[in-house]
């Protein structure tokens, strides 16, 4: 089957599970049960496209591919700014401020850390930046991850709840003026992203290699990072956490598509992301009955599989 062919199944199946999910069991309830259902395949198709995209530009950035962008401390750094708001001001605070006010203030905060991170890291010319960038953004995740900790210990008990369900992504409750907020940010941060894309097979080759091929190197990296960064604050932000997601959607387009044309690598993990992400809502829904949350299975499958690609690298 060729790239093409590839590509149109991948796409066949996920808009069958897309109808699946607006159909299945709807009894005629097309006021109530069908406008939620589209919010939540908004919010998929969103969250998934925006995750895989991002793993995959900054895989090929690193050039490494059992490396996703939550290294950088971006999940550990939502997860503080929500226990923070919630230790220091109250639930009652974050209810007030609104989903739109949180929304931009995760978003923000998490682009501004970036982008001072970047700023101060690649003031150093040459690959070693991209090194020091990720051991930089781990010891900033693991300092994050301690304060949240830190807090939840000392957080009362009743409003520990609230903190514990931003730990997990959830489709369930996804407000509409989010998905307008948050598409407004992702397509802004893909029009400029459009810029740069030309560039990304040629990175794929390295740093020395795309520069004497007359690429721009330092200058479009810390674009593409800037993207990875407000995608991902983005998508984390609209419905929480999965860390795993771009880092199994993204090898499976690779061992899938067999390729290294990023145009048709990207479509292939966004379509992949989106059918794992409805397939695994499905399984949510209709077996386990909401017992569990999507981003559980999705963690669960992604960290087995993280754990396969470092054994299989150890032995190459």
């Amino acid at each position: 089957m060729n790239l093409k062919g590839k590509i149109i199944l991948l796409a066949a199946v996920s808009t069958v599970l897309i109808a699946l999910f607006l159909l299945i069991d709807l009894n005629g309830s097309w006021d109530y049960a069908f406008p939620r259902r589209v919010k939540k395949v908004l919010a998929i198709v969103m969250t998934g496209g925006a995750i895989a995209l991002s793993t995959m530009v900054f895989q090929t950035v690193t050039n490494n591919r059992i490396l996703t962008p939550s290294v950088m401390g971006l999940d550990s750094l939502y997860m503080l700014i929500q226990t923070t708001v919630i230790f220091v001001f109250g639930s009652f605070t974050l209810y007030q401020m609104g989903a739109n006010a949180n929304f931009l203030i995760n978003v923000c905060l998490m682009v501004i850390f970036s982008g001072i991170l970047y700023k101060m890291l690649f003031r150093r010319e040459g690959s070693r930046s991209i090194f020091f960038l990720l051991l930089i953004g781990m010891i900033f995740g693991t300092l994050f991850s301690s304060m949240t900790s830190f807090m939840e210990v000392l957080i009362d008990p009743n409003e520990f709840q609230f903190v514990s369900d931003k730990m997990f992504a959830s489709f369930n409750n996804v407000k509409t003026e989010l998905l307008l907020i948050a598409g407004i940010v992702m397509a802004a941060a893909l029009l400029y992203f459009a810029r740069f894309a030309k560039y990304l097979n040629v990175i794929s080759l390295g740093r020395e290699q795309a520069i004497n091929l007359g690429v721009p190197y330092d200058y479009a990296v810390k674009r593409l990072l800037i993207v990875v960064a407000i995608l991902i604050s983005a998508a984390t932000a609209l419905v929480g956490p999965i860390t795993f997601l771009g880092l199994l959607v993204v090898n499976v387009a690779y061992e899938w598509m067999k390729t290294y044309r990023h145009s048709y690598l990207i479509t292939a993990s966004i379509l992949i992301s989106v059918i794992a992400l409805v397939g695994g809502q499905l399984v949510v829904e209709r077996v386990f009955t909401f017992s569990t949350t999507l981003s559980v299975i999705i963690n669960f499958i992604g960290g087995v599989y993280f754990i396969y690609l470092l054994l299989k690298e150890s032995k190459a």
